[in-house]
């Protein structure tokens, strides 16, 4: 079977160095492997994501050498596949629909011993994960906003033990069959009422559709791969290999961030860099 590779850039802003690297190393394994490469667009803050910035990304892909197959994903368009893994898991009465303001969350959570999940965010504190059936559908019903949330401890539960395979490493240093740790993450969100999906649920059904084998990232997704081995066996998907490569940082050591205003790719090929020139930079 041919291994696949996919670059999945959010238009949210333009690319940056760190993009290119891992737009890059992905290019050059499909290439090294025969394989395929797809670009994916991850466009489901339809708040946030803008048209143009899309079109720049491309423009940039294309500049940088890049050649992927057609036509490009947008998951902005295939919401219905989202909702239908979401009823999945609602029929395995495993997400319950959490009512909790960011407000209330950060109140309930204010203690510097409250348990956080490997991004440093506090772990869901509950409390309407265990509300009658009739009450949440009423407050559903109500217009109050919610977002599901995967039940934990009965997800892991009903999977039982998971592992990941690591080709490259983790930020410890992580390699090879990885144990899955999805509880660290505590009561993931994995929908929202206005979008059916999250990144951690949309990611693993496209990669499942898209017949993703190599799943090429930041080490800063190293953790997330634990909840998405997760839903992978929840949802009876295929479990691809995982490669997460150092990240691009900035010279205070920080990782390259479009919030940050880091040095996007635009600003680089206008003051005149080359691919080439971009390649070297980042250590290809």
């Amino acid at each position: 079977m041919s291994r696949t590779f996919r670059f999945a850039p959010s238009p949210n802003g333009e690319l940056h160095l760190g993009h290119a690297y891992s737009a890059l190393l992905n290019g050059d394994l499909a290439r090294e492997a025969g394989g395929r490469l797809l670009i994916r667009i991850e466009d489901i803050d339809v708040t946030r994501c803008r048209p143009e910035f899309e079109a720049a990304i491309l423009d940039d892909l294309a500049w940088l050498g890049l050649d992927w197959e057609r036509p490009v994903r947008r998951q902005s368009e295939h919401f219905d596949a989202y909702a239908e893994a979401l009823d999945r898991l609602k029929a395995m009465d495993l997400v319950y629909p959490s009512f909790l303001s960011r407000a209330e969350i950060r109140a309930a959570t204010a203690s510097p011993d409250w348990p956080r999940d490997p991004d440093g965010a506090p772990l869901y504190p509950g409390g309407d994960r265990d509300l009658p059936a009739r009450e949440a559908d009423a407050r559903i019903a109500s217009g109050a906003p919610y977002a599901w949330r995967l039940k934990m401890d009965a997800a892991m539960a009903k999977a039982g033990p998971l592992a990941f395979a690591e080709q490259g490493r983790g930020p410890a240093g992580e390699t090879g069959r990885v144990t899955a740790e999805p509880g660290r993450w505590g009561d993931v969100v994995i929908a929202r009422r206005e979008i059916p999906t999250s990144y951690h649920l949309s990611v693993v059904v496209d990669d499942a559709l898209q017949g993703i084998t190599d799943v090429v990232r930041g080490e800063d997704l190293f953790h997330a791969a634990s909840v998405h081995r997760l839903l992978q066996a929840l949802l009876d998907l295929p479990e691809p290999a995982y490669r997460h490569h150092g990240l691009i940082r900035d010279a205070a050591g920080r990782k390259l961030s479009k919030s940050e205003g880091s040095t996007g790719l635009r600003v680089l090929r206008d003051a005149g860099a080359t691919p080439a020139e971009i390649r070297a930079l980042v250590g290809l």
